[in-house]
């Protein structure tokens, strides 16, 4: 397990990364960021009465379309990113909660969601399994889990990964299918859907739904 203080220089380190881009990066990667979040938001059935929670919100796309799509949703937006939170801000109400925190130590109470969303963030996670743990606990029983990444499965993701790791201290690792699938299994999550897919000639994505089976104690 990460001792806190390299748990916080792994999140410094996205933080810096995401600060110096944060202005740019809705309009750089477009595309990326409208299929990604278009997937991720294809794997739920959104009704007004949820509280939906983004994991890495970046600059809240999917929570403008998550609004859009289902009027009078309750969602909440997190991210390591300050840069990022004050994008996000601009194209969202000003009840809308956004705060920053990452995905091993959520600042909410057991049982608070209906569904949690992480889209791009999950290569950053240095310890998934903490984060895996969180969710569930913030999770109402039944709730779910939906997670878009990268994909190790494309050879693309797999060479960018082995780079990444000795270039970006703030990248941690591109999982493939199998390993998305067994460390969700291992964390007590049922795993609904896994899709694979590409977005450009360089990003192989996948898309897991999940279910924690037992929700986590508080």
């Amino acid at each position: 397990m990460a001792t806190p203080a390299k748990r916080h220089r792994s999140s410094q380190a996205v933080e810096l990364e995401y600060d110096r881009i944060a202005h740019r990066y809705e309009h750089r990667w477009a595309h990326y960021v409208q299929a990604t979040v278009s997937k991720t938001l294809a794997h739920l059935d959104l009704q007004p009465t949820m509280r939906l929670l983004d994991i890495g919100c970046g600059t809240g796309v999917l929570l403008r379309e998550a609004e859009r799509a289902c009027p009078g949703i309750a969602v909440v937006g997190i991210d390591v990113s300050r840069a990022m939170l004050t994008m996000a801000r601009r194209g969202l109400p000003r009840t809308t909660p956004l705060l920053r925190a990452d995905a091993e130590e959520l600042p909410f109470s057991t049982a608070r969601f209906h569904v949690v969303v992480s889209s791009s963030s999950f290569h950053f996670w240095q310890n998934p399994s903490r984060a895996l743990d969180e969710i569930a606990r913030i999770l109402v029983p039944g709730g779910l889990l939906v997670l878009t990444d990268w994909c190790d499965d494309f050879l693309a993701c797999r060479v960018w990964d082995r780079v990444l790791r000795v270039i970006n201290p703030a990248h941690q690792q591109i999982y493939s299918r199998d390993q998305c699938h067994a460390l969700l299994s291992e964390h007590g999550y049922r795993v609904r859907a896994l899709e694979l897919y590409k977005v450009s000639w360089l990003w192989g994505m996948m898309t897991a739904s999940a279910v924690p089976e037992q929700p986590k104690g508080g």
